[in-house]
């Protein structure tokens, strides 16, 4: 037997081999059906919907509530939800914020709030204590003055951070154009409806939105349903409130023809594009899975998907463009984006629409079609490892109406999908013919637009996604503009004048308090001139010296904490001698600045005229205050090692200082990062050592 045994064994292979025939690809088994452990549900008396997901492997639970109310449109208060959000946990009748920020951290917990939501996860044995925090913030959240404020300081400076973000700007046109007026998901925040908020706004939303009706608690953890139902009864019974708000007939507001939208960036070297159509599809619509497997071959699946290939790959525009399906009750919209560089930005969105049209016409591949459901398939089964998942399948079950077995058959539902289905969806659903094409970039592309648009005429968007007014020309040369500054800035009735009182001055050494929402602690900013051409700066805070820089007509350098000591390049000694001087503009005309009139802007109700400067480092626009030829601010374009910075300074309460106006409020946007100045002392003729700053 032994014998016979060895004998198979040795023949096995080539008998293996003669039966199977490795040419012919083997047939996938049928995909299975997924067993998921039905959650717990029920309703309590004051109608909150509760769903619970058992998990007993760690001692932990989460409590998730979502509220009931739909999006409502804020109009004229855009941005009201988002700061109510923001304020929710700012502390109640019963705790002040630091208390119960203390508290929170005591037990380990994490709670958090949102404009519609309240999230509590902690340690099981701390279960009590966390929902009474919860609860506590749920109905007794009580909004003191001192945070509003806090908070809409915050948002002020994040405003002024969207005027510098491309991808900002980008995602604002983005909601404006594919909603339109009148949907929430075109409220966008400005800094007119910031002002228009009140708090008394704030406490009626969350009165009006913080309801148990309707509202969903989802419980994931180490918690039995009874324990469940004995906890929300403890800390939720007592929750009151009226009716949730329903919204009616809300959707994407279709286009008829491809529309090009612009957004200004100054100086921009690349364009963000972003090229988009409304669909009329709800979540958990049959044919949400196949629209979803033509999303991800088209461009929001793995790196070889078809516009990553074209315009990544083969043409290489970009780092990166992609697409997505964001599937919503209230409007579901379909979006490529991407950065590219100038010269290529009308190419780039050729060959976009080429893609969306290419889709429509012709079945995808094999290879595409079997690629993007395992990989569909896959991300699915790791899904099913988080109770999360589990719970929020519950939750999407309830909410959207959807088959009891929905996600139990999904895999089935995803083998299903053929070529013949992507093609009938993105015939039933694309419209590359209506497309809403969004570009954030330099206005030296705009006229390479125009062929793109239906009417050859491009909308202009400003900042927030709201129409744009266009610039009227200037009724001055750029020169006359200059002039008019000096004398307004000195005081005098001619450039005569203006210099002998601008010889008296020796030196200028200015203190500013700096602060900002990223940094968690006031800094201090000196800035010294002297005669004729030497600057210097310090930053400090916390007794630190974070960083100083000098020039001294000839040479400067910049030392910090972060790079050290690094010398200013020839180049950049030469842009800088351009624009030396206490008055810089007096000397435009002979050292060398490019300099040329752009037009005339609308800024907070005044005209201010623009000007554009090039000093061969950088790009500058100032912009000046019609009448009393203020320079109310400056936007500074640069390259740094391959990336694109731009500054963005403010000025404002000009106070006279030995005959010269000078701003006394200033601030300073590079980035993320937003810094407001108050001027706490101006020093003139004080003797100064450069030395000190080098």
């Amino acid at each position: 037997m032994k014998k016979i045994s060895i004998l198979f064994l040795l023949l096995a292979p080539q008998f293996f081999h003669a039966q199977l025939d490795r040419s012919v690809r083997p047939k996938a088994a049928a995909a299975p059906q997924i067993n998921i452990k039905d959650s717990e549900t029920f309703t309590t008396a004051n109608g909150i919907n509760v769903i619970i997901s058992e998990n007993h492997k760690i001692p932990k639970v989460t409590f998730s509530l979502s509220m009931g109310s739909d999006p409502r449109a804020e109009g004229s208060k855009a941005g009201l939800s988002g700061i109510a959000g923001e304020l929710v946990m700012s502390g109640t009748t019963n705790r002040d914020k630091d208390q119960l920020d203390k508290e929170i951290a005591y037990i380990g917990a994490r709670l958090s709030a949102s404009s519609g939501s309240v999230f509590l996860s902690c340690l099981t044995k701390h279960m009590d204590k966390g929902l009474g925090l919860m609860s506590d913030v749920l109905t007794n959240a009580s909004f003191p003055e001192s945070e509003f404020a806090r908070i809409v300081s915050q948002n002020e400076n994040g405003l002024k951070s969207i005027k510098a973000s491309a991808d900002g700007m980008a995602s604002n046109a983005l909601m404006k154009v594919n909603y339109g007026e009148g949907h929430p998901y075109a409220d966008i925040m400005t800094e007119a409806t910031l002002a228009n908020i009140t708090l008394d706004d704030v406490k009626a939303f969350y009165k009006n939105n913080f309801v148990p009706k309707g509202s969903y608690l989802v419980i994931v953890g180490d918690i039995t349903k009874a324990e469940a139902e004995a906890a929300v009864n403890k800390y939720f019974s007592t929750w009151a409130g009226g009716e949730p708000f329903k919204a009616r007939n809300l959707a994407g507001k279709p286009t008829a023809g491809n529309q090009v939208y612009f957004t200004k960036k100054p100086g921009a070297v690349q364009s963000v594009i972003r090229v988009s159509f409304p669909m009329n599809i709800k979540p958990g619509d049959p044919d949400q899975i196949a629209l979803s497997v033509l999303n991800n071959i088209l461009g929001g699946g793995a790196f070889g998907n078809r516009l990553m290939q074209n315009l990544r790959e083969d043409k290489a525009y970009t780092y990166g463009c992609r697409s997505s399906i964001n599937f919503d009750e209230f409007g579901t919209l379909f979006s490529t984006s991407g950065s590219f560089r100038n010269e290529v930005s009308d190419s780039a969105i050729v060959e976009i629409i080429k893609e969306i049209e290419g889709i429509t016409e012709g079945y995808v591949t094999d290879e595409e079609l079997n690629l993007t459901k395992s990989s569909m398939a896959g991300s699915f089964a790791r899904s099913l490892e988080s109770p999360q998942t589990v719970a929020r399948f519950a939750l999407n079950i309830k909410q959207y109406n959807l088959p009891k077995d929905y996600y139990q058959t999904y895999l089935q539902k995803l083998e299903k999908v053929s070529k013949e289905d992507i093609l009938l969806m993105a015939q039933k659903y694309f419209t590359p013919k209506n497309l809403n094409i969004v570009v954030v970039g330099n206005e030296s592309i705009i006229e390479k637009l125009k062929p793109f648009d239906k009417d050859g005429k491009i909308d202009l968007l400003d900042p927030f996604g709201n129409e744009a007014k266009e610039m009227k020309p200037a009724d001055i040369t750029a020169d006359v503009l200059l002039n008019n500054y000096v004398l307004a800035v000195t005081q005098s009735a001619n450039l005569k004048t203006a210099t002998k009182k601008l010889k008296k001055i020796k030196s200028v050494t200015r203190k500013t308090e700096m602060s900002a929402d990223q940094v968690p602690f006031p800094l201090n900013m000196t800035e010294v001139w002297i005669a004729p051409n030497m600057e210097g700066s310090k930053l400090e805070g916390q007794g630190m010296l974070l960083q100083k820089s000098y020039f001294d007509g000839k040479a400067g350098g910049t030392v910090s904490m972060q790079a050290g000591k690094e010398a200013m390049t020839a180049d950049e000694i030469a842009a800088k001698a351009k624009s030396a001087g206490l008055i810089p503009e007096m000397n435009y005309s002979t050292s060398g600045m490019k300099y040329e009139m752009v037009g005339i802007e609308v800024i907070d109700g005044k005209d201010v005229y623009v000007l554009k400067l090039n000093d061969g480092d950088s790009e500058t626009l100032a912009y000046y205050e019609k009448g009393t030829w203020n320079k109310v601010k400056t936007i500074t374009t640069s390259e740094r090692e391959g990336q694109t910075v731009t500054t963005e300074q403010t000025f404002a309460d000009f106070k006279d200082y030995n005959g010269v106006m000078m701003p006394t409020k200033v601030t300073l946007s590079v980035g993320p990062l937003n810094f407001s100045g108050k001027v706490t002392e101006i020093l003139i003729n004080e003797k100064v050592d450069i030395e000190t700053y080098k």
